[in-house]
C-alpha cells in the first residue's frame, strides 16, 4: 500500500509543508471534526429519538440528518489524509491500531449510512440499530483519537 501511495505523497512533500502541519495537521483537522461535528450530530440525533413532542423531536432529526453526511465526508477525506500523512512520514501504515480503529469507523458509519438512505427499510428496528451503530462510532472515535495521540508522539 505504501509503494502505491508514494507518487501521492511524494506530491504533498513536493509542497514544502513544514514538519508540524504534515506531523499534526491531521489530528488538529479531525479533532475537530470528531469532536464537535460528531458531539453534534451525536446530540441532535438522540434528542430527536428521545423527543416527547413530534415537532421538536423533527427538529433535531433534521439538525442531525444536515450535518452528519458532511461530517462523514470529512471522516473519510480525513482517514486519506492520515494515511497519507503516514506514508509521507515513512511510517507503516498497516502496523497502527489507530489505522484500524479508523478503518472500523469508517465501517460502522458507512453501515449507518445505508440504513438512513434506506429509510431504515420502514422499520423501528432498523432505525434502533441505527442510534446505536453511531453512537458506537462515536465511542469508538474517542478511543481512535487516543490511539492517533499515542502514534503521534512516537515518533
Amino acid at each position: 500500500m505504501e509503494e502505491l501511495l508514494a507518487p501521492i505523497a511524494g506530491f504533498f512533500q513536493s509542497l514544502g509543508l513544514p514538519e508540524p502541519i504534515v506531523h499534526w495537521g491531521h489530528p488538529t483537522m479531525m479533532g475537530i471534526v470528531v469532536f464537535v461535528m460528531g458531539s453534534y450530530a451525536g446530540v441532535q440525533g438522540w434528542q430527536g429519538r428521545l423527543a416527547t413532542d413530534e415537532e421538536v423531536g423533527s427538529k433535531k432529526r433534521a439538525a442531525h440528518a444536515q450535518v452528519v453526511p458532511w461530517m462523514f465526508l470529512f471522516i473519510v477525506l480525513g482517514y486519506t489524509g492520515g494515511v497519507l500523512s503516514l506514508v509521507m512520514q515513512e511510517q507503516p501504515i498497516f502496523e497502527s491500531p489507530h489505522f484500524w480503529s479508523g478503518t472500523a469507523v469508517i465501517g460502522l458509519l458507512t453501515t449507518n449510512a445505508v440504513l438512513s438512505l434506506s429509510n431504515f427499510w420502514g422499520e423501528t428496528s432498523f432505525r434502533s440499530a441505527h442510534a446505536y451503530i453511531g453512537s458506537s462510532a462515536l465511542v469508538l472515535l474517542v478511543v481512535h483519537t487516543l490511539l492517533g495521540l499515542k502514534l503521534g508522539l512516537s515518533f
